[in-house]
């Protein structure tokens, strides 16, 4: 029998997971943006040398996320992730001081360190070892849509501190407030693994096993491919709707939708699994996604039209973020979640640094058609994946079921 104090225990913890998910996307990454007018004028940089930074900051994250992944499987989430708050707080802290881009280069690789250990996947990774299939996925829900408030509370904050105190000032008001909630909420609420994990041999032949066969890399491709069409959108949609004729004010508001939206998708999500898996469901919302990459250049020139792409476009913002763990722990188990979860993201976190650059430079020689192309072009991929991953599972036997439990 598990006792009444036992189940509140992760109970407590997914809800502060949620509170330290979302002021650590707030800070660690969605602030950032804000920061890039203010510094290149102080640090006398171009913004392309700012916009590196952080850049930089996602390669260093996908650079450690195998061994934070081998990390969270042998030893759990609680030292791991108050170490990492401990550590992000002290880079937000320090890049108030710099004084040139050599140094805010030094302080983001550090930020990217600390954001590998605090942010989704070293929170999924505890949620996975507690929960099991549909409990996880309420869990998983829990978390991502309260998180999926990250960039509509902290980017108005931001600009309101730079604004009134500067964006040193501004840095470290946001250190200190996530060091005095992230801090003490990992190291007294995220509880490690509730059963022993298994001996390293066993964890081993897992991964070796998933890394050797054909449906990881297939998860590994899709995902890869539809990030770096919704990192392009993140950043490009501002940019292409001014192209269109939209004003700077109306472009802004309609890319503010793509955070909201997110937030529709996961609940959709997840109330879906109980009838359909969840790997046909992501494929279909991939589709829907490059679909709206093709009609956005069509009918993007109407405010409703743009609207509507939009609105379609970003149904599917939040959707691989609760599809990619569930996933992973339906195929593989939790033995070994966060070392493949650690595997998948290395590309995948490349591919979301590296996406948005590459799309710039297309956008400059072929134009942003071009561009809504490719990114319809990437969530083909992403759905084709899945759909063989899918029917791989069935014949292998190994597909999750029809009706998780």
């Amino acid at each position: 029998m598990v006792s009444t104090s036992a189940l509140k225990s992760p109970v407590r913890m997914v809800g502060a997971l949620a509170i330290t998910q979302t002021i650590g996307y707030g800070v660690l990454y969605y602030a950032f943006s804000v920061f890039i007018t203010p510094m290149s004028r102080d640090l006398h940089a171009g913004v392309a040398q700012i916009t590196g930074a952080i850049t930089l900051s996602l390669l260093v994250a996908a650079s450690v996320a195998p061994l934070v992944g081998h990390w969270l499987d042998r030893h759990g989430g609680r030292r791991l992730m108050t170490a990492g708050s401990v550590l992000g707080a002290a880079a937000v802290l320090a890049w108030s001081q710099v004084t040139d881009v050599l140094q805010l280069y030094a302080v983001c690789a550090l930020l990217g360190v600390g954001s590998a250990m605090v942010l989704y996947e070293a929170a999924f990774a505890v949620i996975v070892a507690w929960f099991e299939s549909m409990r996880r996925a309420r869990a998983l829900l829990a978390v991502t849509v309260v998180a999926g408030f990250a960039s509509s509370i902290f980017l108005p904050l931001t600009g309101f501190l730079v604004d009134r105190y500067g964006w040193r000032t501004a840095l470290v008001v946001l250190a200190c407030a996530y060091a005095l909630v992230t801090v003490p909420l990992h190291a007294l609420t995220v509880r490690d693994r509730p059963v022993p994990a298994p001996p390293a041999g066993g964890r081993r032949r897992i991964v070796g096993d998933a890394l050797r066969a054909w449906p990881f890399w297939l998860l590994t491709t899709a995902f890869l491919a539809q990030t770096a069409a919704v990192a392009v959108m993140g950043v490009l949609l501002v940019t292409y709707l001014i192209t269109l004729g939209h004003s700077p004010v109306f472009a802004a508001t309609a890319a503010g939708l793509l955070g909201v939206l997110s937030v529709t998708g996961r609940l959709v999500t997840t109330g879906l699994q109980a009838r359909m898996r969840i790997s046909l469901i992501t494929a279909t919302v991939f589709v829907l996604q490059g679909t709206a990459a093709l009609l956005l250049p069509l009918i993007g020139r109407d405010a409703a039209g743009a609207i509507a792409a939009v609105v379609l476009f970003g149904l599917g913002f939040g959707v691989s973020t609760i599809a990619r763990p569930a996933l992973v722990a339906d195929r593989y188990g939790t033995a070994a979640f966060a070392t493949l979860t650690g595997a998948m993201t290395l590309p995948i976190k490349v591919g979301h640094a590296l996406a948005p650059l590459l799309a710039a430079a297309l956008a400059q020689a072929a134009g942003y058609p071009a561009v809504m192309s490719a990114v319809a072009g990437c969530c083909l991929v992403g759905a084709l994946s899945l759909l063989a991953y899918d029917r791989r599972g069935r014949t292998d036997g190994t597909a999750p079921p029809r009706h998780v439990r």
